[in-house]
């Protein structure tokens, strides 16, 4: 299913962590992918409030828990810089489809990183 929202398909996931080779591009490409596939869930089920948006962004995060190791095996992890990359997208993402009072700590309160 393509992406409607134009703000969402014309942004640069992960932009940061292409640009640093601490982080392996075929792990950065699966966590731009996860982005990819909660905007694709949000236009297929229009959440209505905050609380539902919570939990689709909610279980992109544990998607995103699930990489953790394999950065790691990899010789990287999702670190500081890589944690805020990553908040900072799932919040572009809940803006971008007019959820700008989501609190970017709940967008991702499942998250073990």
């Amino acid at each position: 299913m393509p992406i409607t929202n134009q703000q969402v398909a014309g942004h640069v996931f992960l932009r940061q962590m292409y640009g640093d080779s601490y982080f392996p591009d075929h792990l950065v490409d699966r966590g731009r992918a996860i982005l990819l596939r909660l905007c694709e869930r949000i236009e297929a089920e229009q959440p209505s409030n905050l609380g539902a948006l919570y939990a689709l962004t909610q279980a992109a995060t544990e998607e995103f828990n699930s990489l953790e190791a394999e950065f790691e095996a990899a010789g990287s992890e999702i670190e500081t810089v890589a944690r805020e990359v990553i908040a900072e997208d799932f919040w572009s993402v809940a803006s971008a489809y007019g959820f700008t009072d989501a609190d970017v700590e709940e967008l991702i309160a499942t998250r073990d990183w």
